[in-house]
């Protein structure tokens, strides 16, 4: 059996890992916080102290951070996955990052005899929870048909859409319907309201019709209950739509719909909402009644 080396357990990353240890894998964990990793380690994982001491123990690696730039400080450098993992170890980052560094950390992995793979997900804390992402992947054919059955302890929808760096620009693609989706999922429940209607029993007619989408059925719901507890941070969709913009003005495309929603986003994450789940973005609207 496999040795999985995981490193980054937040919201979806911790459900991540689980499902993979509830599939029989053995799991080695690395965290910056060690607290945050406890469940996993109280269900049976293993502690590696050290980036390097995790790559040396592990067949396949997975990485699921915050930022590109910490993709960057766990895959490159003296102490890194790169530069210590054992020839022939799998690299899987699954973080939602520029689809260029994809691309250096797959070159520069083959330079090492290492196979890496980009798969970031989407499905938010439900679907890494119930083992439901999706999962888009960048990379060689051959390298992907090892590791599915790994990723398939982690999601249901699974599609290789290229080479590397395809995998990010997926994301990015998915990132960019959200981004307007979200406004017009938070006016439709404002106008709902302001109408005097039952937002949930608008939620009841239009989530079946051709108005349907994730964000509505799960998102919209949090909304109306005034729960905005982070699926995904605010912070990290930032972040998100900000790499899309960037790639976007690369292929020479304008995004209006992109860039109103990391405006209003920006708006919330300056008072003090960066921590919260995406579905905050309904206190925008409410702020401006």
């Amino acid at each position: 059996m496999k040795t999985i080396g995981f490193i980054g357990t937040g919201v979806m990353g911790k459900s991540m890992a689980a499902n993979i240890m509830n599939a029989g894998y053995n799991v080695h964990i690395y965290t910056r916080t060690k607290q945050k990793a406890s469940p996993l380690l109280t269900a049976g994982a293993t502690w590696m102290p050290t980036i390097k001491e995790l790559s040396q123990t592990s067949d396949i690696i997975i990485t699921m951070v915050g930022y590109p730039v910490d993709v960057e400080n766990v895959y490159f450098g003296e102490d890194g996955i790169i530069a210590n993992a054992r020839k022939g170890t799998f690299l899987i980052d699954m973080t939602t990052s520029k689809p260029s560094l994809a691309i250096e950390i797959y070159e520069k992995a083959k330079y090492q005899q290492l196979f890496a793979l980009d798969a970031p997900v989407s499905g938010g804390d439900i679907g890494a929870r119930n083992g439901s992402l999706a999962i888009m992947v960048g990379g060689e054919k051959e390298h992907f048909q090892q590791v599915l059955p790994i990723l398939q302890t982690m999601g249901t929808n699974i599609k290789l859409q290229g080479d590397p760096g395809a995998g990010q620009h997926t994301k990015l693609s998915n990132q960019i319907t959200i981004a307007s989706n979200m406004i017009g999922v938070c006016e439709s429940m404002m106008y709902a309201k302001k109408a005097g209607l039952n937002p949930l029993g608008v939620l009841d007619s239009i989530t079946t019709g051709a108005a349907g989408s994730w964000s509505l059925s799960n998102l919209a719901p949090r909304m109306i209950q005034e729960d905005y507890e982070p699926g995904f941070y605010i912070k990290h969709f930032i972040k998100d739509m900000q790499i899309a913009l960037e790639s976007a003005k690369e292929i020479g495309l304008e995004t209006p719909g992109l860039t109103l929603s990391l405006q209003l986003y920006e708006e919330l994450a300056e008072k003090g909402e960066a921590d919260s789940g995406t579905q905050a973005l309904i206190k925008w609207f409410m702020n401006k009644q």
